[in-house]
């Protein structure tokens, strides 16, 4: 079976525009912020497909726009072929026990006044998950467990943990009601470099323990290297390359990825010396008033008239290879 064709998640032309309004009583729309502006891809069952981009490309729209916690002005999201922005009330409650977060702040997204336990045991008792207390205790014990969490530590506060710990938390309440599908929203960046190893390492085991399909969303391109079996590259509410990981980093074709690995340390001093790196002129243009065309062509160092006017679609230029950049050889056919 092609493997494109077992996609868990896939993501039609998904739009997220926020208004921009003015008065206090009478509030009129003033314009849109284009934080989502386009944006189709698919996640296979089973993998871990990396989602990079610098701050304001609108990754994390992204991934709230699939967890259902925004409503996508439009576009189509379709997990196991049922749209999520056409589901309310019952029916999006049963599909949200098979998708699940990871949030970025391991402190913010734990309750101060509730005990790791109960945070832990929270969404079976909102969904009805057990049956009496007593199963209710073995399958909290059983998860902290499972994120290598001693039982004796459930009664303590969030305050008492150290941050790797409590994301531990926050990934075995995640895990309570066996989800299928989990976005996990920066979840290391916050973290010590020793302790997001443990964490990444967590997160590949739980992956193969569970069989998990993760939309793992980061700014570290070194972390992501290390996790995902493909990556997409975010720009401006666009995602401008998409390929499997080892292809991504050895062959990046969009100039906005190829400047986005330059900037990643290499360790060998040597090579660390003498390899060019690519500066890209001026800041990202904000969402709210975006290029015409290709909304990367402004700081592009090989963009034409042609950029300016075309918005370029992502197409498959390699195979598996995806980019939008009518620069890209390949992308109409033939070498440009």
């Amino acid at each position: 079976m092609d493997p494109r064709q077992d996609s868990i998640l896939q993501v039609k032309d998904l739009k997220m525009h926020f208004p921009i309004t003015s008065g206090i009583f009478f509030q009129r729309t003033r314009g849109w912020v284009k934080a989502v502006d386009g944006v189709s891809l698919s996640v296979r069952r089973g993998e871990t497909l990396g989602l990079v981009g610098e701050s304001g490309s609108g990754k994390t729209t992204l991934g709230r726009c699939i967890l259902r916690l925004y409503q996508p002005t439009s576009g189509e999201i379709l997990f196991d072929g049922n749209d999520l922005t056409k589901m309310k009330g019952a029916k999006l409650r049963s599909i949200r026990r098979r998708i699940q977060v990871i949030f970025q702040d391991p402190y913010a997204s734990l309750n101060p006044r509730m005990t790791a336990g109960n945070i832990i045991g929270e969404p079976l008792i909102i969904h009805k998950a057990v049956n009496g207390k007593s199963e209710y205790r073995e399958r909290v014990m059983e998860l902290a467990e499972t994120v290598g969490l001693h039982p004796s530590m459930l009664d303590r506060y969030p305050h008492e943990f150290s941050s790797g710990q409590r994301q531990r938390i926050g990934i075995a309440r995640a895990l309570a009601l066996r989800p299928e599908f989990i976005v996990a929203d920066e979840p290391v960046s916050a973290l010590d470099v020793s302790i997001q190893a443990q964490i990444i390492n967590l997160f590949q085991e739980l992956q193969e323990q569970f069989g998990l399909t993760y939309l793992f969303i980061a700014h570290d391109l070194s972390v992501v290297r290390y996790i995902s079996d493909r990556v997409a590259v975010m720009y401006l509410g666009h995602i401008v390359e998409l390929a499997q990981r080892d292809e991504i980093y050895s062959n990046p074709l969009h100039p906005y990825t190829q400047a986005l690995l330059s900037a990643v340390p290499i360790p060998d001093p040597l090579i660390e010396a003498s390899r060019e790196y690519i500066i890209l002129p001026g800041e990202a243009p904000s969402p709210r008033n975006p290029p015409s065309g290709c909304v990367f062509h402004p700081r592009c160092p090989i963009a034409i008239d042609r950029c300016s006017q075309e918005v370029p679609e992502l197409r498959e230029v390699a195979p598996d290879h995806w980019a939008a950049c009518i620069r890209v050889p390949g992308y109409d056919g033939a070498q440009n």
